[in-house]
């Protein structure tokens, strides 16, 4: 009974192998065929019509070596106190604009005040001597006269002659030196008004103040600062140029400076002066523009100046074609096939209504001129 058992569960397991491979076999067969059947066309692009493309070709433009700088007031003054005292009053602040000779602080004026005082005294005591001085000169010259005529005539002797000369010349001697104390005296009257004048510290230009630097109270000495004023009405950039660069810089020469916190504005510069000693360090040379007046202007902003080189050839497309993603900028470039793409580029500066290619595209190729905000990519473009 087991022989005959086991030789049915054999024949039965042999029958299960073979039913298997049987069903493998077809399932293969199935996938070969399924694979063997010819895929369906991918589906066509979408066309669009009447969008304006162009040809990128080279161009001429100017070559410019660009020098970057600060802006600062042609003449800007530092007022400092010129005597010892303390300011009792402040008439002005930053920001305030101010007129020439304006009293922008007010110092204590006790001392000079006094001091002048002294000097006018001295000087009103110089002129009564000078009167005192001339009425005995006048009494010594008259009496002189007199002894001459009498020693003419041989009616005095000679050494009552030689005493009242010698009185006469001593007054006149005392005369003069009454109206040299008196000139000292009214120098000491000039000195005393001057030093008064150094209570009042004043606008040397009209201007604008940017800083102060001392208050009310502030014990001020001899050149101490206090303000510091700027003209308002011309102004220079401070650029420097790379020693390699400075053969294109020339002196009184008209560029093109742009400032960037107004705008876009170009404003018309002036070379006025050249540093002839440069920078050890960065191996640059200092080169002030001047620049038109112009309210918006201030010290400190950051400017750029451009200097001509001549030409070279670069590749120039509208601004409008360029497609702002982020901080990345790129335009629709189509292929062969009028098919277009989203392509990723590197910008230069701009000039007018175009802007620079630096990198990523070529001569020749074809971009959409306008894309306006509309999505390109993968769409076929047909031009108008």
């Amino acid at each position: 009974m087991n022989l005959i058992s086991t030789a049915k569960q054999r024949k039965r397991m042999k029958l299960a192998s073979v039913v298997t491979a049987g069903l493998l076999l077809l399932a293969l067969a199935t996938m070969v065929g399924c694979s063997s059947e010819r895929e369906p066309a991918s589906a066509a692009p979408e066309t669009v019509s009447n969008v304006s493309v162009l040809s990128v070709q080279p161009a001429n433009v100017p070559d410019l070596v660009e020098a970057v700088g600060t802006l600062r007031a042609a003449q800007t003054s530092q007022l400092a106190g010129q005597m010892m005292a303390n300011i009792v009053e402040i008439r002005v602040h930053e920001g305030d604009r101010i007129q020439r000779g304006q009293v922008l602080a007010v110092l204590d004026e006790a001392q000079p005040r006094a001091a002048l005082d002294r000097a006018t005294a001295a000087d009103l005591a110089s002129q009564q001597g000078i009167t005192a001085a001339d009425s005995d000169l006048a009494l010594a010259e008259a009496t002189f006269k007199r002894y001459q005529t009498l020693y003419e005539k041989k009616s005095v002797s000679p050494q009552e002659f030689d005493e009242v000369k010698a009185r006469y010349q001593a007054a006149e001697a005392r005369r003069d030196m009454a109206r040299a104390g008196q000139a000292q005296a009214k120098a000491g009257v000039q000195q005393a008004h001057t030093a008064l004048g150094y209570t009042r510290i004043l606008a040397p230009f009209d201007g604008l103040v940017t800083e102060k630097k001392a208050d009310v109270g502030a014990l001020v000495s001899p050149g101490m600062p206090i303000f510091t004023v700027e003209d308002l009405h011309r102004y220079r950039l401070e650029a420097t140029v790379n020693e390699t660069d400075l053969r294109y810089v020339r002196m009184g020469e008209q560029v093109p400076v742009i400032i960037d916190a107004v705008g876009d504005r170009e404003l018309k510069g002036r070379v006025v002066e050249i540093v002839p000693a440069a920078d050890a360090a960065s191996r640059s040379f200092l080169v002030k523009i001047e620049i038109p007046s112009d309210p918006v202007l201030r010290s400190g902003l950051f400017g750029r100046a451009q200097f001509s080189r001549g030409e070279r050839s670069s590749l120039l497309i509208p601004r409008t074609a360029v497609v702002e993603r982020g901080q990345l900028q790129g335009i629709y470039v189509l292929d062969q096939n009028k098919i277009a793409s989203l392509r990723y580029i590197t910008l230069g500066k701009p000039s007018g209504a175009q802007v620079e290619v630096l990198a990523g595209l070529q001569a020749g190729e074809m971009l959409i001129a306008d894309p306006g905000g509309r999505e390109f990519s993968g769409k076929k473009i047909e031009s108008h």
